[in-house]
This record gives C-alpha cells, sequence and structure tokens, in this order.
C-alpha cells in the first residue's frame, strides 16, 4: 500500500466513521486515526478487506485492551471474498472444479479473523445484511471435525445458522472479517 492510497483509505474509513455513528457511539475518529496511523499492518488490512468490497467499519472498543474493532459492514457478503470454501483441508479435499481459495486462507492472508455465530448476530443488529448472500463463520472444531462448517444470513427479517460441506462454494456465499486496532 502506497502513502497515497493510505490517505485515501483513511479519507474513506472516516466518511464511513462518520455517516454511520449508531455503530460506535460515542467513539471518536480522531482517536481511531491516530491508532490506524501507529499501526501501518492494520491499515494495510484494512486496506485489503476495503479492496475486498468488505466496507470496513469501527463497531466497538474494547476498553480492557484499549482496541478499537472493526468489522466487514457492507449489505452482502464482500464481493470479492466469494466463491471459497471454508479452510484449506476442504480445498485439499476436492477433486474437481476447486475454487480458487479458502476463506481460512485468505482472511489470514488479509491479516483479519472470520466472525464468529456471535460477532455476526452482535453485526446484524447494527442492520440487516446478507439478504442476499451468506457469509461462512468460525466453525467449531467439533463441527469442522465431522466435515462440515457454519455460515450464516438474514431472510425473512430473521438471522439463520445453517451448517454446509466446508468443501462446499457458491458464489453468493463469501466471508466477513473483524480487526483489532
Amino acid at each position: 500500500m502506497t502513502a497515497k492510497q493510505g490517505h485515501e483509505l483513511l479519507r474513506i474509513l472516516q466518511t464511513r466513521f462518520e455517516q454511520n455513528m449508531r455503530r460506535h457511539k460515542e467513539l471518536k475518529w480522531a482517536e481511531v486515526q491516530q491508532k490506524l496511523e501507529a499501526q501501518p499492518g492494520k491499515l494495510a488490512s484494512l486496506y485489503q478487506m476495503e479492496n475486498t468490497g468488505g466496507e470496513p467499519d469501527v463497531v466497538g472498543y474494547d476498553s480492557q485492551t484499549g482496541e478499537y474493532l472493526f468489522y466487514d459492514c457492507s449489505v452482502e457478503s464482500p464481493r470479492g471474498r466469494r466463491s471459497l470454501c471454508y479452510d484449506r483441508a476442504a480445498l485439499e479435499s476436492r477433486k474437481q472444479n476447486k475454487p480458487s481459495n479458502s476463506a481460512l486462507d485468505m482472511a489470514s492472508e488479509m491479516g483479519i479473523e472470520i466472525l464468529t455465530e456471535a460477532q455476526y448476530r452482535e453485526l446484524q443488529k447494527l442492520g440487516r445484511i446478507d439478504t442476499k448472500t451468506s457469509s461462512w463463520l468460525k466453525t467449531p472444531q467439533a463441527i469442522r471435525k465431522l466435515g462440515g462448517a457454519l455460515f450464516g444470513d438474514c431472510r425473512y427479517d430473521h438471522i439463520f445458522v445453517y451448517h454446509n460441506g466446508a468443501d462446499s462454494y457458491y458464489a453468493a456465499r463469501g466471508f466477513r472479517g473483524s480487526l483489532r486496532v
């Protein structure tokens, strides 16, 4: 990421922050920006979140760690992170028609974490998301050992969490990430 791209990203993030104050009541942009400027690696992760369509925004502050919490807040699952199976084991188990990557590998490459079910439900309280798409969710090891993985969406004004084979992938399923700064 170049310095110019970093400045442009900060402008985009500030605009989004100011337009969506309901997501982060009582937080101040200047304090968030100061943290971001002090951690260029985190800013680079946010740049990747933005470039893949995630529209990251601050959704909270952890007073114990002093970290701001960013989630992908795009209305639908980020466009640049769809058509992925769940993890590397699922990707390697496919004999044909393999997707280009897995959700967990891509998240790791970006320096972010996939949302948990609890985080996904919290995000849904800030505005309905995934009404036409779905997003892989961090899956408990007991489910993953049996070959499954979790994903969530919102249909019929209700949040659903389902299971699917971890090796499956769909054009309308991606993943949402979180980042602590």
